[in-house]
């Protein structure tokens, strides 16, 4: 499987999701193929005023141009971004 280096400016705004390759995630909403609450891995983060995600869900799904409004993180993701939100 392909994964891409995010670019070096590719930041979130406050309200958006930090995700780095390899976190884990999952859907909270219905998507093409993909139930609510399917469990999925970020292979790809990109963009400069929208960050946005390509995850590859456990069904084997692989899907693009995903952002909070489709995911929220799960477990150790989650964790550490929680760590971070009580340090700002």
């Amino acid at each position: 499987m392909v994964t891409w280096k995010p670019h070096a400016l590719a930041k979130p705004h406050p309200e958006q999701l930090d995700l780095r390759l390899g976190d884990k995630v999952v859907s909270t909403v219905e998507l093409a193929d993909v139930a609510a609450g399917t469990e999925g891995k970020v292979i790809l983060a990109n963009g400069f005023n929208w960050q946005r995600y390509r995850v590859l869900f456990t069904n084997g799904v692989e899907l693009g141009d995903l952002d909070h409004r489709h995911l929220s993180p799960i477990g150790r993701t989650a964790k550490r971004l929680a760590k971070r939100a009580k340090r700002t």
